[in-house]
């Protein structure tokens, strides 16, 4: 099976639990509408990943036998299952989050807000940083994202809908459990450091402008930035 094909069936693997809440989540979604609009070049890569396709993957028909194998019904619609989507779309259960009664299409699937945390605050200071840069040449201490609800050390969030599943070596997992477990196939075996590589699994990253400076950052923020292209203006 090709790499694409395994992270495919990979991010099925997140149903079925409902996702670990972090200090972040005190703070309220926002979707990803506002956040695309500056970062067009990552939102455009995201798109092509299985991250936005995860609530997809819950309708009836999809990853057939992916379900099979662990157990589920591949004829069944699981895209309105409180256990399930949680770990398929964005914010499932917090303010400003994905509702099934009222699903809007900006929190559909993994999105930005999954790994970097609720960003209805966070938002804001962007868009006030990038002004005082483009009119100062001033960076921001990005503590100031932190303190706004902001995560750059977001393994954990990965692991709460990777990693969640009975006999994890995660010590947060917890039931309801994933049933897509390395015991049903070793491709559900999570390892952080070689999917936040991967931009079948992740997006492509581009040239940070240096709005915002000093700590914290992801141990690999300068790996990624010393071979990021610029991004697109379009």
């Amino acid at each position: 099976m090709t790499l694409s094909g395994c992270l495919s069936l990979l991010l099925f693997g997140f149903a079925f639990f409902v996702i670990n809440a972090s200090v972040a989540d005190d703070f309220a979604y926002d979707g990803r509408k506002k956040c695309s609009g500056c970062h067009k070049s990552q939102y455009k890569s995201w798109k092509q990943t299985g991250h936005a396709k995860a609530l997809e993957s819950l309708r009836a028909g999809e990853k057939s036998e992916a379900k099979e194998k662990a157990g589920l019904d591949p004829a069944k619609d699981y895209s309105e299952d409180k256990k399930c989507i949680a770990c398929h779309t964005t914010g499932f259960g917090m303010e400003g989050g994905y509702e099934i009664e009222d699903p809007s299409k900006y929190t559909v699937g993994v999105g930005c807000e999954s790994c970097h945390g609720p960003g209805k605050k966070y938002r804001l200071l962007h868009r006030k940083a990038s002004d005082r840069f483009d009119k100062e040449k001033t960076p921001t201490s990005r503590q100031m994202l932190v303190d706004t609800g902001e995560e750059f050390e977001f393994v954990e969030r990965c692991k709460s809908c990777h990693m969640s599943y009975e006999g994890s070596p995660w010590s947060g997992a917890k039931e309801p459990y994933t049933p897509f477990t390395p015991k049903v196939d070793l491709k559900y075996s999570f390892d952080f450091d070689k999917y936040v590589r991967d931009e079948k699994a992740m997006h492509k990253h581009f040239k940070l402008t240096g709005v915002f400076e000093g700590p914290p950052q992801p141990a690999f923020h300068q790996e990624f930035q010393d071979t990021a292209k610029p991004a697109s203006e379009e």
